[in-house]
């Protein structure tokens, strides 16, 4: 395994040939080339639902599972004498047996593949399995606690594993964050300089702390041989701006236990909960992501609402439905991606030619249905712009995000719905609604417009890592390509300043940071697509310089890999060749102009030796980014789609040339 390593780590160079040699080599294989892709395109398009869209499994690490576990304690507590059998007792074993099947090799879980064991995935499975009955003296717990020790115990934990467990006294509350809610009550919109989803899951959780309601735990079980007994309990002190902020928050802590303040409070927590039961109307759940659906679930059980309250059930109802459930295992999904994987697919099989164009036309209604015509939070600062967009989810009307919309233009650009006006209309607000949405700085983030109060990162509950939603290469990359691609040219304001957000924010080796996609072999593809869609004469050395890396980067074996591990290190670290990844790199360098270099041609051929006879590929890498360094996703279709993509482009271009 270490010279494996060893080997990965040490790319050989890559020769390149004449481009009159490796044309001639290579146009035989272009027809060869579009016969994979087909076949591909052929399964894929199998996959489409009746309704028209695709959706595949979105599947995270155990700490949902983990985190489920939880959440039935606080739904279903233990009786006066411990005993705990809740209904879900079923289910809880299958994610008892799911947790217990993920433990790696040294006792703990990790968060991506591959990937080491992370402290606050250990912590959270071992929690869990102790409550649920797991013998602290078996061998597998012993490891796991072990491992929690070495890695500083629960004291390295982040602030939301903390707060999770101090609503059952397993943790001390005074020294986990204050989430206040009267943040709702605050001049100024302080609410929205966060990023969407922490509003969506700090409004919720500042309910919960401020009922103050606790919960046991089963048989009163404590986690105490999880804290270090030579690390401190108290928040981490980072700078002094991180340290003003802590005091403030013991200074919080101190005016929540005045009894003056109760009116103040009981407005907060209202105004709170008012926001929240506004967004679970016309959404799959508050956000329609995981953590915040828990968390609305255990903030109406705080504030007191009865089992059968209609949108109590109904919460329940969508949390649940995130589940993967099998015979004996469980797997949750973190959301569900319906909108993201019919654009992606749409778009591919357009770009390849010669889908069927009934299952087109399905495709484009289906995504016409669902625009978003409503005004959501992000016309907190864009009051005035029309409504539209689209978002990941099924339901999200709150939450269209830009990079969902891009990628639905692009798919439109192929797919020709049954009414051509409606198609019209739709398309011409959500390329206003786009340009609506540009940030100052030129680029586009993914929910809102200027999220970048870089302060907010040293609030003490901040660690998570995603409290803002800043403008970042990939999602301009995407969109300066839906917008040339419709005809907007670089002369255009718009296009003008995404070119300027580009070529400020390339590395000095050439990559970008890619923030949605693991990791600079993803925001490069995307970067050097924009700026070429552009034909902009001075993106042509940053181009050329993100196509050179691009080749640097490239396996041995022809392929491209990279982990998540480089969202640590801040650089680009190698794994195993992958073919979501591989398809990025050949776009970005076929974009770039080297679609007759050998590292295309390896790229190509590494693709085409890996298909599986119904022309799908396999990946058990992560190559989907949520909260760097903390939450990462595998999107299961994006092994089928971008290769097709990436062969249907390459074909195509090897064939006009």
């Amino acid at each position: 395994m270490k010279e494996l390593v060893e080997l990965l780590h040490k790319p050989e160079p890559v020769v390149e040939e004449t481009a009159p040699a490796v044309q001639a080599a290579v146009q035989s294989t272009s027809e060869e080339v579009r016969g994979v892709a087909a076949l591909a395109a052929a399964t894929l398009q199998t996959k489409q639902r009746e309704e028209g869209y695709w959706v595949a499994d979105l599947t995270a690490d155990s700490t949902l599972l983990s985190d489920y576990i939880l959440l039935q304690i606080w739904l279903h507590p233990p009786d006066e004498n411990g005993e705990w059998n809740p209904p879900t007792m079923p289910r809880i074993r299958k994610a008892v047996r799911s947790i217990l099947d993920s433990q790696r090799p040294d006792g703990g879980w990790n968060t991506y593949e591959p990937g080491s064991s992370e402290i606050n995935a250990t912590v959270r499975a071992y929690a869990m399995l102790k409550m649920t009955g797991m013998d602290t003296d078996d061998p597998r717990m012993r490891a796991a606690r072990n491992l929690i020790l070495k890695m500083g115990g629960i004291q390295e934990c982040n602030s939301y594993t903390k707060l999770n467990y101090s609503l059952f006294d397993l943790f001390p509350r005074r020294y986990c964050p204050t989430i206040p809610p009267e943040i709702m009550t605050i001049p100024g919109n302080l609410l929205y300089e966060m990023s969407s989803w922490t509003r969506t899951i700090i409004v919720p959780l500042s309910i919960v702390q401020a009922t103050g309601v606790t919960h046991r735990t089963p048989h009163n079980l404590r986690i105490s041989e999880l804290f270090h007994p030579h690390r401190k309990l108290a928040l981490h002190r980072k700078d002094r701006i991180a340290n003003l902020f802590i005091k403030a928050d013991t200074l919080f802590k101190r005016w929540e236990r005045q009894k003056f303040n109760r009116k103040v409070r009981e407005y907060a927590v209202h105004v709170a909960e008012t926001w929240m039961l506004s967004r679970l109307h016309f959404s799959d759940g508050l956000g329609a992501i995981y953590p915040s659906m828990m968390y609305s679930i255990m903030a109406m059980d705080a504030l007191g609402y009865e089992r059968d309250h209609p949108d109590l059930q109904q919460a329940i109802r969508q949390f649940d439905d995130l589940m993967l459930e099998g015979e004996e295992t469980m797997v949750f999904q973190p959301c569900k991606s319906p909108v993201w994987d019919t654009a992606i697919a749409t778009f591919a099989l357009g770009e390849l030619g010669g889908a069927d164009p009934a299952r087109m036309t399905a495709a484009a209604d289906w995504l016409l249905d669902r625009e978003i015509r409503r005004k959501g939070d992000w016309s907190a600062k864009r009051p005035n712009l029309t409504p539209s967009g689209w978002v990941f989810e099924f339901a999200n009307e709150f939450y269209p995000d830009i990079d969902d919309t891009a990628m639905v233009l692009l798919a439109l650009l192929h797919a020709k719905a049954s009414d051509p006006d409606k198609q019209a209309r739709a398309e011409r607000r959500g390329v206003n609604w786009i340009l609506g949405m540009q940030s100052k700085d030129g680029g586009w983030a993914a929910f809102d417009v200027d999220n970048n109060w870089s302060i907010l990162n040293k609030i003490p509950f901040a660690d998570h890592n995603a409290m803002l939603d800043p403008t970042c290469p990939d999602i301009t990359g995407r969109v300066l390509e839906s917008l040339c691609r419709r005809g907007f040219k670089e002369t255009d304001a718009p296009i003008a300043r995404g070119i300027d957000f580009l070529l400020l924010n390339q590395n000095v080796n050439g990559s970008w940071f890619g923030r949605w996609g693991v990791n600079y072999v993803y925001g490069t593809f995307l970067a050097i697509r924009g700026l070429v869609s552009t034909g902009a004469d001075r993106a042509r050395d940053a181009v050329a310089k993100g196509a050179r890396w691009l080749k640097e980067v490239q396996n041995p074996d022809g392929g491209w890999g990279e982990s998540c591990l480089g969202y640590d290190t801040h650089r680009f670290e190698r794994t195993v060749s992958t073919p979501s990844q591989t398809a990025w790199a050949l776009l970005g360098l076929i974009a770039a102009g080297e679609i007759y270099s050998s590292a295309v041609q390896q790229g190509v051929r590494w693709l085409r030796e890996r298909q599986l006879p119904d022309g799908t590929w396999e990946e058990s890498v992560t190559t989907g980014t949520g909260f760097p360094r903390v939450f990462y996703i595998q999107y299961h279709l994006y092994k089928d789609y971008f290769p097709i993509l990436a062969l249907g482009t390459y074909a195509k271009q090897m064939q006009a040339s």
